[in-house]
């Protein structure tokens, strides 16, 4: 195997753990999110749970916005008052904490 080869190997094994960790992420980060919201809709128990799967599942229908637009619209129908860019933020924060413990492997 040449040097090229091995390089090129090298890269493509890197690639994909890089893209399993950022899926692994996501949907721990949508978990979170979902659960973060069900506790502002006042879910708890299974409810709360069961609404943090649907969250993590709208990921794969529509990616980031859709899930954006799913929480935005479901705090709205209960009255609950939080900005998109309030949604936003606290998913960059629970990005962050998700890659931290995944590589922690917690």
């Amino acid at each position: 195997m040449s040097e090229f080869d091995k390089r090129e190997e090298a890269f493509e094994r890197k690639f994909a753990h890089d893209e399993e960790l950022r899926f692994k992420a996501t949907a721990r980060r949508n978990k979170m999110l979902g659960l973060w919201t069900a506790q502002k809709l006042g879910l708890s128990g299974a409810e709360a749970e069961n609404y943090a799967q649907s969250i993590v599942l709208v990921e794969f229908d529509g990616g980031d916005n859709a899930v954006i637009d799913r929480v935005r619209k479901d705090l709205e129908a209960k009255g609950v008052a939080q900005s998109e860019h309030q949604i936003t933020r606290t998913m960059t924060d629970l990005m962050e904490r998700a890659i931290t413990d995944i590589k922690a492997g917690r």
